[in-house]
């Protein structure tokens, strides 16, 4: 079975076909690559082909490289894999150079082969590299086509030729969206950006790319780059204009990574150092800085979490052996943020939503939220109002439990207020069939007592959705005592329906995503008491990846639900509670109506438009700044470890039963360092044993909090890894 296939017209046109067996979209494996290279190889050796046209037999053309492989890349090339890397990415350089010379004689720039691509649709990563080594790219006009190079957003960058060749063809201002933020435009913006050559008719694309080929000239078919002359656009490093832009691309680079993420440094190095040589030595250069990517365990770290495992998780890795349980009909009890919110993402997957509140005004406030949502994507041109009417019509917002009948999912989204609740239960099941799976969206109560509400526990579950829900993409799935297999397969289809990404665990105190983020924002807060510089505090959240540090997150969640939950806390715990220290600071925050970013007011200060002006110079007067001050990486080992040992200890404890939805749960559900992969790839790239050694360091300085967990020290004692043991998503046993 092959990837690729070619076939000679009539008129002397190779066409080469990429179709991919068994995929959705091609992706380019390293057997392919060859197929493509010997292809390539007898296309202009033969003397009846007059030129090539490389297309799809797919409705897109491609999705990239295939991923599994880049990710293992390091791994199987060898003992000397830096080496190996190096060599193995030269090679596809080689291929797609010699598509770019067209076999031409590169001193008298004759004899070449014009090749076009023709992209029916979407066309990333590699499968962009590709057609930017051709000589003209046609793309069908496709509107849901996504063309661009998203490598930055999975821990690599473009590194077949993309980062050169688009720096050369657009100048590195205009490049720099596509590399450095990951763009993806459709063929029309894609054209107008100056990243491909045509725009056809679907119907006209095969025809338009022969017929550009037969008429190639010579001259057609040297690029820009390889002609005496050549200029880079908009200035290279040295050039006026071109200084600025360098100098303005590094300030952003760092200003957005805070230099932790090894990608974004690395290609910014490969576009400058590469823009003050020849094409071919850009291209080595290119391809040591992607080998110097490769070798970086984060990348690999990475490309796990951000696509393999989630992607994964998506495709439901931990789904029960059920029948289809994907959702018909679903009932959203409260029509607060929440509620709207759920209301909205599950209209948008096109499922009908019965949205209920007390009064008909807040359900009709609930069903605003959508129609707001939709007005501004009609602004953005991202919606159209017929779909604002479609997505509108789904949702039927009432008082009336009634409406309820014919629903296959309920989620109930009211007070956290266990009554209230345990109310709303009694009430729903009355009206619902005997098969109807009951969800309950909690972020602290335990499901396995919310279900003692109902008369069928084992079709009750928890369902926890972060906010605001149509931006935050994990959702935590939560099984109580009973809940059963049928009611994780209901809520795990749901879920994928509505295109989140979905974990599941186990009934604890705040599960997973809480469990682990609340200690997080308590050392900071704890720190704050002990006179570390609050400024500190929230910058080493920020240079080791945190995308907001404690003290703002904790102005961003409310300092008041703070207070509340500590509150909670202290009553389940007793004399058990570690937190008091915290509570001092937070209590007399709320004291100080200091509530945060809804009071205008809390660790940070704000202006009358609620735009955070600094941190709030007050704190001072009532927790004086030590005179000395603790080292950025002490504090980032606090604020990291408080985080992660949790993790640890959730999934040593059967909480957390596959390390792959902890790591995918952290990244997505509140933004543990994505540069590390997540809490335990973190703890595997530094190794066990030095996780081990620094937490006796934290324990015996800062507290028992920070002792390491006896699963992460046997794993230190025995020199196991965490994906070594667990990756496949075995629990412990």
């Amino acid at each position: 079975m092959t990837d690729f296939t070619m076939a000679v017209d009539q008129d002397g046109v190779a066409v080469i076909t990429w179709d991919v067996q068994g995929k959705s979209m091609n992706v380019l494996s390293l057997e392919g690559l060859a197929e493509l290279d010997a292809l390539i190889d007898k296309a202009h050796a033969d003397d009846a082909v007059k030129g090539i046209v490389i297309t799809s037999g797919k409705d897109s053309f491609a999705g990239g490289m295939d991923l599994n492989i880049i990710a293992k890349m390091r791994d199987s090339v060898g003992d000397d894999p830096a080496k190996g890397l190096f060599e193995g990415t030269m090679k596809m350089h080689g291929i797609l150079r010699k598509i770019e010379l067209g076999g031409m004689d590169f001193k008298t720039k004759k004899g070449g082969k014009p090749t076009a691509a023709a992209l029916p649709g979407t066309a990333l990563g590699i499968g962009l590299e590709l057609p930017l080594s051709t000589h003209r790219i046609i793309a069908a006009d496709n509107s849901k086509a996504k063309i661009g190079l998203p490598e930055i957003m999975v821990g690599i960058f473009p590194g077949a030729g993309g980062t050169t060749r688009l720096v050369r063809k657009m100048g590195a201002m205009a490049a720099s969206p596509l590399l450095l933020e990951g763009k993806l435009n459709d063929p029309a913006k894609a054209k107008a950006a100056g990243v491909i050559d045509e725009v056809v008719p679907a119907e006209q694309l095969l025809a338009r790319a022969k017929e550009w080929v037969l008429a190639a000239t010579d001259a057609d078919i040297i690029k820009p780059w390889d002609q005496k002359g050549y200029k880079m656009p908009g200035g290279a490093p040295y050039h006026p204009a071109g200084f600025m832009t360098f100098v303005g691309a590094s300030a952003m680079v760092n200003g957005k990574t805070k230099g932790v993420y090894p990608a974004a440094k690395a290609l910014l190095s490969a576009v400058y150092e590469g823009a003050m040589v020849p094409f071919d030595t850009a291209l080595k250069i290119e391809a040591r800085w992607f080998t110097n990517v490769l070798m970086n365990p984060s990348s690999s770290a990475m490309i796990r979490s951000l696509f393999i495992n989630k992607e994964k998780l998506e495709k439901g890795a931990n789904r029960p052996e059920v029948a289809d349980a994907r959702v018909q009909k679903v009932g959203v009890i409260g029509a607060g943020m929440m509620g709207a919110g759920i209301a909205l993402v599950s209209a948008l997957a096109g499922i009908n939503v019965v949205l209920i509140d007390a009064t008909q005004d807040a359900a009709d406030r609930g069903k605003g939220y959508t129609e707001a949502h939709m007005d501004k994507g009609i602004a953005r041109r991202k919606a159209t109002p017929e779909k604002k009417e479609q997505v509108l019509g789904l949702i039927n917002a009432t008082t009336n439990y009634d409406a309820l009948k014919g629903c296959d999912l309920i989620v109930e989204a009211v007070f956290e207020d266990p009554s209230i609740k345990a109310e709303v239960t009694k009430k729903v099941e009355a009206i619902v069939g005997e098969d109807c799976i009951f969800a309950t969206n909690t972020s602290t109560l335990p499901i396995t007592m919310l279900s003692k509400a109902s008369s069928r526990p084992e079709q009750f579950i928890g369902i926890h959705f972060f906010s605001p829900v149509d931006k935050m993409m994990l959702v935590e799935i939560i099984k109580g005592k009973a809940t059963g297999d049928r009611a994780v397969a209901k809520a795990l289809d749901y879920v994928r329906q509505i295109r989140k990404t979905p974990i599941v665990v186990n009934d604890a105190r705040f599960f997973y995503a809480n469990r682990c983020i609340i200690p997080y924002i308590n050392e900071g807060i704890r720190m704050v008491k002990e006179g570390v510089e609050p400024a500190l505090i929230e910058n080493a959240a920020k240079l080791v990846g945190m995308p907001l540090g404690p003290l703002q997150l904790v102005d961003e969640t409310s300092i008041d639900l703070g207070v509340k939950i500590a509150k909670a806390t202290k009553a389940a715990m007793g004399d058990q509670y570690p937190d008091g220290e915290v509570d001092e600071v937070l209590f007399w925050m709320a004291d100080q109506g200091r509530m945060g970013r809804k009071s205008a007011s809390g660790f940070y200060a704000y202006d009358d438009k609620g735009k955070r002006t600094g941190l709030w110079d007050g704190l001072a007067a009532q927790y004086p700044v030590a005179e000395e001050q603790p080292d950025l990486t002490t504090v980032q080992h606090r604020l990291l470890f408080a985080q992660v040992l949790e993790a640890v200890r959730a999934f040593e404890a059967g909480v957390l039963t596959d390390i792959r939805e902890g790591d995918v749960g952290a990244i997505l559900g509140w933004g543990f360092a994505p540069w590390s992969g997540g809490p335990f790839s973190w703890l595997d790239i530094i190794g066990a044993a030095y996780a081990v050694e620094l937490c006796d360091q934290l324990s015996a300085r800062y507290g028992a909090r920070f002792a390491a967990p006896a699963l992460l020290r046997q794993m230190a004692e025995d020199a196991d890894e965490f994906y070594e043991t667990y990756g496949d998503g075995q629990a412990v046993a």
